[in-house]
């Protein structure tokens, strides 16, 4: 009878090199953000791009919470405490000519999330895709909780 072993084998990384954004050049990236849901796939069909487009100026090592930020300076909405900013990567197929989505973290203003410190580089982002941001406002409103009616 023959025994049979197995090996388990844990793919090693390399860590991320840092990137020296004083002598590295920054990456145009395209960003497209909407309220509540992410811009559908043929809205990026013929050439064609969505038209909330947001140009920022970043690095391979930038992180989602980096890219929240930027978001929020230019988007007043999305200031609000427990605004999440759900981060999907939109690239070519490289054998059909259609755009394909792949989602890659999720982060929210005013509280940490495993995702963010996740950069581009460790989500497989590559130069010349987009970025689609799916802003969803916190429940409720925000502001103050109401008051109940008391006696004085």
């Amino acid at each position: 009878m023959a025994t049979v072993e197995s090996m388990v084998v844990e793919d090693q990384k390399e860590p991320e090199k840092p990137i020296d954004r004083e002598k590295t050049c920054p990456l145009l990236l395209r960003v497209f953000c909407s309220t509540g849901r992410h811009n559908t796939l043929s809205e990026f069909a013929r050439g064609q791009t969505p038209s909330n487009e947001l140009q920022i100026y970043t690095w391979m090592d930038a992180t989602l919470k980096e890219l929240t930020s930027l978001v929020k300076e230019v988007n007043p909405d999305a200031r609000r405490k427990g605004t999440f900013f759900d981060f999907a990567v939109v690239y070519p197929d490289p054998r059909t000519p259609v755009y394909r989505m792949r989602e890659i973290g999720t982060t929210c203003a005013g509280h940490r999330g495993q995702d963010d410190s996740h950069s581009l580089t460790s989500k497989r982002f590559q130069i010349g895709d987009y970025l689609d941001i799916a802003v969803t406002p916190p429940r409720g409103g925000g502001g103050p909780p109401p008051r109940r009616n008391r006696p004085y």
